[in-house]
């Protein structure tokens, strides 16, 4: 029996052609039914001779197909000719106007269910293809991603041990190069197209504590060459606040705030109860970062050292992703 289910099913949803014998069966089951309908509307309305058969041919056509739909419909229309129940008229010429107008609708439905058949089973064949080529895409991109990462790795060490006697040169490229690798891994996550700029930030600022910081804005999608701009940008202030800014006191704050307007992105980043902040020594390379790293994206970059803290304004353009 689940066999039968299951050839009913593949037959149905149009994934393959039932055998020949399950075909005839399931067609003379169908007119048995169609036949017994038509008997029970006889003693309504004794003309009635090919209507019944109509739902028999369609559903013998979506389970076996055109042959089968056609050779129901023959049986079907002998059937209408030749039986007679309740008081019919015994006239032959309005059967067989019946009959015409039978053979054509019955055409049109053979046609009509063989053609969603056929347009159905192209689409199964498209969206195969198509998630084939998905699987290999995802498989190269994975690919390239590891060895990308194999090759930031490679850089990370070389660097490493030609700098191992220069420790403040060193320093300033170390955690710049784990901040990339890190907003990489993140963008790799969602498929390599970008990431939120929430979870970019949290992917910062959480290593010094959830609770030193908010964040005020709505989702927001950033593509994947923005989302690296904005990690080096936000790791910079980052670094500062947790060297000089909020992070550095017990009781600092930070507090970030984006919106959009229009394809126009605005970032406030607000440090607060941090230490005064006396003297600002000469830009150095965070500082040069900050005021071009933007630049690409049609932004600019303005920070202020006020009595409550750091204060920055980004803008920048989102582009379409």
């Amino acid at each position: 029996m689940a066999g039968l289910i299951d050839e009913f099913r593949r037959g149905w949803q149009g994934i393959s052609r039932p055998s020949l014998a399950f075909s005839v069966g399931f067609s003379i089951a169908c007119l048995a039914l169609s036949t017994a309908a038509r008997w029970i509307l006889a003693m309504i309305r004794p003309d009635v001779y090919f209507t019944p058969y109509f739902p028999a041919i369609f559903f013998a056509t979506a389970i076996g197909g055109y042959r089968t739909g056609i050779a129901t419909a023959v049986a079907g229309g002998a059937l209408g000719v030749s039986l007679n129940f309740g008081d019919a008229p015994s006239s032959p010429f309005p059967r067989l106007v019946l009959l015409v107008i039978f053979s054509v609708v019955s055409a049109l439905t053979i046609w009509g269910v063989e053609h969603y058949r056929s347009m159905a089973a192209k689409q199964r064949d498209i969206s195969k293809r198509l998630i084939q080529e998905e699987e290999y895409r995802k498989l190269l991109v994975d690919e390239l991603q590891h060895r990308l990462k194999n090759k930031l790795s490679t850089v990370h060490a070389v660097l490493h041990q030609v700098l191992q006697n220069q420790p403040q040169v060193w320093e300033s490229i170390d955690h710049r190069m784990r901040a990339l690798a890190a907003t990489d891994e993140l963008i790799t996550g969602v498929d390599g197209g970008g990431c939120d700029i929430k979870d970019l930030l949290l992917s910062e600022l959480g290593p010094y504590g959830h609770v030193r910081f908010t964040l005020n804005g709505e989702r927001l999608f950033l593509p994947a060459k923005l989302a690296v701009s904005l990690a080096l940008v936000f790791h910079e202030l980052a670094t500062n606040a947790g060297k000089y800014g909020a992070f550095s006191s017990v009781r600092g704050l930070l507090q970030v705030s984006w919106s959009v307007n229009n394809d126009r992105l605005s970032i406030a980043w607000d440090e607060t109860e941090g230490p005064s902040i006396a003297h600002v020594g000469e830009p150095g390379f965070g500082t040069k970062l900050l005021a071009s790293a933007l630049k690409p994206f049609d932004g600019k970059t303005e920070i202020s050292f006020l009595k409550s803290g750091v204060h920055c304004t980004m803008q920048c353009r989102v582009p379409k992703a």
